[in-house]
């Protein structure tokens, strides 16, 4: 049987993506933030979710001044926690007003200010710290 010799691969090969990345200056983190901060042509997204959720009952108003509500049923949080009741007052996308009807599938989005959100950090990127244990002296060994 006839093998092919097969070009070796370098152990050194950097994938371009780093060697891109790496050929950057070093910058800290709140450098980055404040670098896209300044940057005038990106467009900052405030972070936000989606959930889908039906419309499960209208509530007329008691008072005639007042709108009907629309009570929505949110897919996806706990039991205690999907049902949210908005004014059945909607704006299309022409400005008109459209009520909800029962049964109607609907999306309901929330935004957070992105001053009042956190990020989620890597556990893998925070540094690790010794503990420190006590003996029964009360001296601490590191």
């Amino acid at each position: 049987m006839v093998h092919k010799k097969r070009k070796k691969e370098h152990v050194n090969v950097t994938r371009a993506s780093v060697k891109k990345e790496m050929a950057k200056p070093r910058m800290a983190r709140s450098a980055r933030i404040t670098e896209l901060n300044l940057d005038k042509a990106r467009i900052p997204e405030q972070p936000s979710t989606t959930m889908p959720g039906t419309v499960d009952k209208i509530i007329p108003s008691p008072r005639l001044d007042q709108p009907d509500k629309a009570q929505i049923a949110v897919d996806g949080p706990d039991h205690r926690y999907r049902e949210l009741r908005i004014e059945n007052v909607l704006t299309d996308e022409h400005g008109d007003d459209v009520r909800l009807k029962k049964g109607a599938h609907v999306e309901v989005t929330v935004t957070a200010e992105p001053k009042t959100s956190t990020a989620e950090i890597d556990k893998d990127s925070q540094p690790t710290r010794r503990k420190t244990v006590g003996d029964a002296s009360g001296r601490h060994n590191s």
